[in-house]
């Protein structure tokens, strides 16, 4: 087991860099779900193609989250970084400049190839720095930007209530820009076993990508994963992409406060979600292998109930604890599926393996985001999208409980 005192020197603020971009990633990619009504109101849409705005970012997004994990493996990752953090930041200030709905949806599907090369690369960046004892809480903490990204999207809504819904892209996109010269100047690949700030960078593996999809798929517990991850995206997004909508209209909430509220107490819990689950499932693993495992399925048994509870009940705080017990437990998956994948996959492909994972999870997350679209066009109520994505989450418990580590833990 390799020890913090082991760790290079730039393990932690690897991670705090991180922290930021991967806030900016979420905030760019959740604030266009909070504005519902201004939006409509400004550039005319049905509710299907209202989704399609967020399908069309996971479907793109999750095509090319392979091809953007493998060049992480191939290439450095840090400059895959400081490259995607640019571009997304520049298209997130051009969607502000967007007049149709086809550029909207042009601006929406260009965002989700620049914010493809993140995450496999991030998460790929942060287990090269953090083996044994500190992975998975490295990974939570990094997470943990993801929330409170999220958590923040909810402002996207009230911006747009009071200042025109192209304000909040403007501001966060020319944020994301100045950031940009802040990680190209401080992030690195890791150094090569030297802790010491001058040991040389430790050189990409050559590889292909042909190779790296042989391998993983080879790997049973891999094959398992990637069903787990997927089906648990379906829940995820189906909460992201309608939870705002179905408070406003179901509790007569103003769009600002619906979106505050589905957004601030989802990701408030989830961001002390990762933290804990990571910190936990660090301590159970020096003692149970299968502890990153048995961490996220006791978190999906938990948040199962939670969402049936906000999307079931007419009182409000009973809704909003359903939430808050869903955000919590689910996010201790989100803190243990790169050190997860790390016991089935070659240390190798890694970037790639969450890059794949990504594609299965987007591509179901965008369909039922859109389906929620089609249905209610047709006058359903979207809680039933809610009570499916409930049951899936009893199906990823299954699965991940039928997946046996592989590679040693601290690789």
């Amino acid at each position: 087991m390799i020890s913090d005192s082991t760790l290079p020197a730039r393990a932690w603020l690897v991670v705090a860099l991180l922290w930021v971009v991967g806030m900016l990633n979420y905030l760019d990619r959740v604030i266009i779900t909070t504005m519902h009504g201004s939006l409509i109101e400004a550039i005319p849409m049905t509710e299907a193609q209202f989704g399609l705005l967020t399908s069309v970012f996971l479907w793109v997004y999750g095509i090319l989250s392979p091809f953007a994990g493998f060049l992480a493996d191939r290439f450095n990752r840090s400059r895959v970084i400081v490259i995607s953090l640019f571009a997304w930041s520049v298209l997130t200030w051009l969607t502000a400049h967007a007049t149709t709905f086809h550029g909207l949806l042009i601006t929406r599907a260009l965002m989700g190839i620049s914010e493809a090369c993140y995450i496999p690369a991030a998460l790929a960046l942060i287990a090269d720095y953090h083996r044994g004892s500190t992975r998975s809480l490295a990974t939570g903490v990094h997470m943990s930007g993801i929330m409170v990204g999220s958590g923040l999207g909810g402002l996207g809504g009230w911006i747009a209530e009071h200042y025109g819904w192209t304000r909040a892209f403007a501001i966060f996109g020319l944020v994301g820009i100045a950031y940009t010269l802040v990680v190209a100047l401080l992030l690195r690949d890791r150094p090569a076993d030297a802790p010491d700030e001058g040991a040389r960078i430790l050189p990409r593996p050559q590889i292909n990508l042909v190779d790296a999809l042989r391998s993983l798929f080879a790997q049973r517990g891999f094959i398992f994963a990637l069903c787990y991850w997927g089906l648990l995206g379906l829940a995820g997004w189906a909460v992201v992409g309608w939870m705002p909508t179905y408070l406003n209209e179901h509790f007569k909430l103003s769009q600002g406060t619906a979106g505050l509220s589905a957004t601030g107490y989802l990701q408030f819990s989830a961001l002390i979600g990762v933290l804990v689950g990571g910190y936990w499932a660090d301590r159970w693993s020096k003692v149970n292998a299968r502890a990153r495992i048995y961490v996220p399925l006791i978190g999906i048994l938990v948040a199962a109930p939670g969402i049936l509870l906000a999307s079931s009940l007419n009182w409000l705080p009973f809704a909003l604890a359903g939430l808050v017990c869903f955000g919590l437990a689910k996010a201790f998956s989100d803190s243990n599926m790169m050190p997860i994948l790390c016991t089935v996959a070659d240390a190798r492909y890694r970037a790639t393996g969450y890059g794949v994972l990504n594609l299965f999870s987007c591509v179901i997350g965008g369909l039922t985001i859109y389906a929620g679209g089609i249905l209610r066009d047709a006058k359903v109520d979207v809680s039933h999208v809610f009570q499916f994505a409930a049951g899936s989450m009893l199906v990823c418990a299954a699965l991940l409980f039928f997946i046996r580590p592989t590679v040693p833990a601290d690789r």
